[in-house]
Parts: structure tokens; C-alpha cells; sequence
């Protein structure tokens, strides 16, 4: 398993080549030029090592305005997407348990992403796919000042799809394998 460092900067590359060059999100790009994304690593190998990671990073966040969104990266658990998936129903529980619910939502990246209705390799599936299994988590309030303020946000979804089955799998497995590359390969 690689170095935290290359971990981060292989999940940056991530950010930077195909959410934000691709567009998949048009609020990213500000908030990583402005140095408010934090990239945090846990080496969680259990269920409840990494609940208390989310929750410190979430606490963290809670108490530090200045960073607007976190990706807590955790690469050495939920390798299996279907467990990955389960486990999101306890990190929303959290956020309840922790009176946060409003306050801070997550959004899910896994290298093996799929939506419901969708085969393994259908391209669409790559816009919530990631280098390493990882939590997003997003200040709600700015991003309902950012929804607000962008024209047509419901066409968001519909047109990163579109885009990934124009590129199609190949072409979005290459860009993947090129970010994890970065810093020292995999």
C-alpha cells in the first residue's frame, strides 16, 4: 500500500483530471483552487476504526470554517463496493448521532462504483468512480448556495452521463489508471 502523500496525490490528480477537467462537478474547481478540499487518509481496517475516523474528520470540520470539504480516503477497507455501500447507511447514521444531519452531507467515490440498473463496465458508472474507496464530505449550506446560483443544476447528473458513455469505458479506465500513476503508481 502506498504512502499517505501518494495516496493524496493520486486522489488529487483524481479531482483535477476528471472531476474538474471533465466537469462532472462545477462547484469543485473553486474550492480546490482556493485550497478549501482536504485530503485526509485513514489506514482503517475495521467497521469501527473507520467510524471514528468520519467522525473526527467530521468534528474537524464542524470546528474549521476555513476548509469548505473533506475526502477521507480509506483504501485499506470496504475494497468490495457492496460493503462500501451498506457501510454509507452507518455514516449517515452518524452524521444523525452526531447532530449533524443538515449540517454536513456525504456524497460516495469507489473504484468499483456502480449504479442500480447499470452493468459493471457501463461508462456512466465512472462519474462517481475514484482511485481508492473514499467519503465526501460537503458543507450542505454551500452547496445550496452553489446549487442556487448555477443555471440548470438538474441537468448536471444526466449530462456527466452522457459524457461517459460518449468517452465510454476505455477511454475512462485509462484516465483513471493514469492518476493512480501519479506519485509513484500502483
Amino acid at each position: 500500500m502506498h504512502d499517505d502523500a501518494t495516496l493524496i496525490a493520486q486522489t488529487r490528480a483524481w479531482v483535477e483530471q476528471v472531476v474538474i477537467d471533465l466537469n462532472l462537478c462545477p462547484f469543485a474547481k473553486r474550492e480546490l483552487v482556493k485550497n478549501r478540499v482536504r485530503f485526509s487518509v485513514t489506514h482503517a481496517t475495521s467497521e469501527a476504526a473507520l467510524i471514528e475516523a468520519l467522525q473526527e474528520e467530521l468534528l474537524f470540520l464542524a470546528g474549521e470554517d476555513r476548509i469548505e470539504t473533506t475526502l477521507l480516503i480509506h483504501p485499506r477497507i470496504y475494497e468490495s463496493f457492496y460493503d462500501y455501500n451498506d457501510f454509507l447507511g452507518v455514516a449517515e447514521g452518524l452524521l444523525i448521532e452526531l447532530e449533524l444531519e443538515g449540517i454536513f452531507q456525504i456524497a460516495s467515490f469507489h473504484p468499483k462504483y456502480q449504479f442500480g440498473g447499470t452493468e459493471r463496465d457501463d461508462p456512466e458508472n465512472y462519474t462517481n468512480r475514484s482511485p481508492y474507496p473514499m467519503l465526501h464530505l460537503l458543507r450542505e449550506d454551500s452547496l445550496e448556495a452553489a446549487i442556487d446560483a448555477y443555471p440548470d443544476v438538474d441537468a448536471i447528473p444526466d449530462n456527466n452521463i452522457q459524457m461517459m458513455n460518449d468517452m465510454g469505458t476505455e477511454k475512462m479506465k485509462a484516465l483513471l489508471a493514469g492518476c493512480l500513476a501519479t506519485g509513484g503508481g500502483q
